[in-house]
Parts: C-alpha cells; sequence; structure tokens
C-alpha cells in the first residue's frame, strides 16, 4: 500500500514520513512538496515529487489505485495567507478540494488524515474553548482551514474517503529557520537563545499559545490515522490536546533549561499585525473528546524543549 504525504518536504512531512518507515503496511511512501530541499529520510521505499498541490493532473499521478492513506499538510501558512489572499486559496482551498477529488476516484475509499488548525476558531472567545465549541475563524487562513474541515467531512459523508481532521496549536520548537507564519516566533525565542543567538519576540510576555511539540504532533497524526473508523462517527473534526503557557512562561522555561544569558537574548520588541493575529486564537483548550481518544500533549515546558533538544538541535561538533 502507498502512502502519500502532502507537504512532505517540511519539517512535519519529513518526520511523518520516517514514522510511516515504520508501518509495514506500507510498502511505499511519497513525500510531495512544491520544492524538493534535498535532506528527506533516506530509503528505498520513500520517494520524493515535486508539484503544484492546486493542479489537478500532477495530483492524479499521485493518488493513484494503490494509494491507501494521505496525509494532507501542505498549505500556506497564517501570515503567508493573509499577505496574499489569491495564493492562500489557491493553495488551501483549491488544493485540498484538488486531493480530496483525486482520493475520490480510489477503487477502494482511502484513510486521510488533514492538517486543520486551531485558527479555525476566532472571533469573540472564551478564555477554554471546549470540543463543541464553534467555528468563527477571523483570517484568512483560519477560514480556509475550516472550509477544508467542512470538505473532509463531506466526502467522508458520501462515502469517497474515510476522513478525519486535527486541529493543530502551534507546533513548538520547530527545527531550521523561521518561516512566515504567525506563530513562527514561539519557536523562535527558544530556538535561537539554545543556540546562543537573539530572537525578537512580537507579542506581549502575558500572550497565551497553546503548544504541541513536533514529537507528539506526528503522535497524534499517526493515531488519527490508526483509528477505526467507528470511533470518530459523525464529528470527523478533532481539537488536540496541547500545554497552555503563556508567551512569558515559555520564556522561563528557556530560562530554567539554559539559565539567564539564554532567556537575555530575547528581545520584546511589539509587532501589531502579528500581536493583533495571536490575540484572536484561543488561549486554552478543554479537549476531553481527544484525551478520551488517546491523544496526549506534552506536560510541560521542560518536556517540550527536552524533546526539541534530543529529537532535533543541533549537535555541537
Amino acid at each position: 500500500m502507498k502512502a502519500v504525504v502532502t507537504g512532505g518536504t517540511g519539517m512535519l512531512g519529513k518526520k511523518l514520513g520516517k514514522a510511516l518507515l515504520a508501518r509495514s503496511e506500507i510498502t511505499k511512501i511519497v513525500l510531495f512538496d512544491v520544492v524538493d530541499p534535498g535532506d528527506t529520510p533516506k530509503d528505498s521505499r520513500i520517494e520524493v515529487v515535486v508539484g503544484e498541490v492546486f493542479d489537478p493532473a500532477t495530483i492524479a499521478k499521485l493518488i493513484t489505485p494503490d494509494t491507501g492513506a494521505i496525509f494532507h499538510l501542505a498549505g500556506v501558512v497564517s501570515a503567508g495567507a493573509e499577505r496574499d489572499f489569491d495564493l492562500g486559496y489557491r493553495v488551501n482551498l483549491d488544493g485540498t478540494r484538488v486531493v480530496l477529488e483525486a482520493a475520490r476516484k480510489l477503487p477502494k475509499p482511502a484513510k486521510l488524515v488533514f492538517a486543520s488548525s486551531l485558527a479555525a476558531y476566532g472571533g469573540d472567545l472564551p478564555d477554554v474553548i471546549p470540543d463543541e465549541f464553534r467555528l468563527t475563524p477571523q483570517t484568512s487562513y483560519g477560514i480556509q482551514k475550516a472550509m477544508g474541515e467542512m470538505l473532509v467531512a463531506d466526502y467522508t459523508r458520501k462515502g469517497y474517503l474515510d476522513g478525519r481532521s486535527l486541529r493543530l496549536p502551534t507546533i513548538v520548537v520547530r527545527p531550521g529557520k523561521p518561516n512566515l507564519a504567525a506563530s513562527t516566533f514561539a519557536s523562535s525565542i527558544i530556538r535561537e537563545p539554545l543556540a546562543g543567538q537573539k530572537a525578537v519576540c512580537p507579542v506581549s510576555a502575558d500572550a497565551w499559545m497553546p503548544l504541541l511539540s513536533p514529537r507528539r504532533c506526528i503522535e497524534a497524526f499517526m493515531r488519527a490515522y490508526d483509528l477505526p473508523s467507528s470511533d470518530w462517527g459523525w464529528n470527523r473534526s478533532l481539537m488536540l490536546p496541547s500545554l497552555d503557557v503563556t508567551v512569558g512562561e515559555m520564556a522561563e522555561g528557556l530560562k530554567r533549561h539554559s539559565g539567564a544569558k539564554a532567556f537575555d537574548l530575547i528581545e520584546w520588541k511589539q509587532d501589531e499585525m502579528i500581536a493583533k493575529i495571536v490575540a484572536g486564537w484561543p488561549k486554552r483548550l478543554d479537549s476531553k473528546r481527544a484525551r478520551k481518544m488517546g491523544f496526549q500533549s506534552d506536560t510541560s515546558m521542560d518536556e517540550l524543549i527536552r524533546n526539541y533538544v534530543e529529537d532535533d538541535m543541533p549537535k555541537a561538533a
């Protein structure tokens, strides 16, 4: 059976590719993305394919009759989708529809896991978001993700695929360089000081951030894939558990791990656009359904930072 990962050469896509290698039922893994950085996992079962997710001809060649698993991670991130309205809709909405249409043509419904986002919430939010809270996104990215969830649910309802959508918290700590996501600073203020470099924090210390480490995120993707369809029922969207902390608490976690010298490398410099976007996101999550289904979050900033150091922090020569 073939597994297809869109957004497959990104940070999470590469980690997911490695996790899929452990599955005996999966004989081929295709990592699909708009670029090939050349650092994807090296294994005879892994193939890297480059193309645009919104191109039907490309995706039709990608999702072939032997495809049984699809992980749809490809997307233009939050601030990028807000800055470029047309690109955001072309990739995040049109691309999702193209992937679902290709899956619809398979001889047997494939399992499809869709990476949604907490940006699907917005507006006047309570301090704690329960599972049943309405979706009222206030950014183009959040709206595109909410529409993607609805599409996955409808294609599942019609029997075209077996879909599951995960609303991801902010993933921290991401290795590598900052991206265009409004939340990219959340990784930078940990990652850069750990490397002895300065980092700018564009929001205040009292801003809340629901977090999930890459390690826990990949565990969530695999659990979403493994759970039988009956466990999901009619509700195919799930708010993942998170570690809910303020940005100040994140910085204090860094201080506990690496001392005042690392803490002092954070420069607090407000960016009104980023601060406004972040202020519109949920603060804390009450993910009872996800925890009942066996999904887990990191338990502390100490664990979250430790996961990064063990999994992704460049080792000293």
